[in-house]
């Protein structure tokens, strides 16, 4: 029977493999002892007024948005259905489609749940 190890805490990588008594990520080099391995919390990520998100929740902007590379900015009160919470670029953690915009990621900061 294989032991099936853990994948890297430090970048997700699920080909981890056993040097001693260390644990190795061959992606990111990072190495860690087995009984280091701990439960990662929950992630909450929270609106602009303290609500909850969760996948495929639909929320307002709240204030207007520049678009780089649009003409136009995306006004207060408009409706993104179908969110997905990410680990994006810096703050940004919703992933989207925005009508008339396109597919795009958002801080939880400008939105609120409706």
């Amino acid at each position: 029977m294989t032991d099936v190890l853990p994948p890297c805490p430090a970048c997700s990588s699920p080909y981890t493999y056993e040097m001693g008594a260390l644990l190795v990520c061959p992606e990111c080099a990072h190495e860690w002892s087995p009984e280091q391995v701990e439960e990662t919390p929950e992630r909450v990520i929270k609106d602009s007024v303290g609500n909850v998100l969760a996948d495929g929740d639909t929320v307002t902007v709240v204030k207007d948005l520049k678009v780089k590379g649009s003409a136009t900015a995306i006004k207060v009160g408009t409706k993104v259905r179908g969110i997905r919470l990410v680990d994006g670029v810096g703050d940004h953690d919703i992933d989207c489609k925005v009508d008339g915009f396109g597919p795009m990621q958002l801080k939880s900061s400008v939105v609120k749940k409706v």
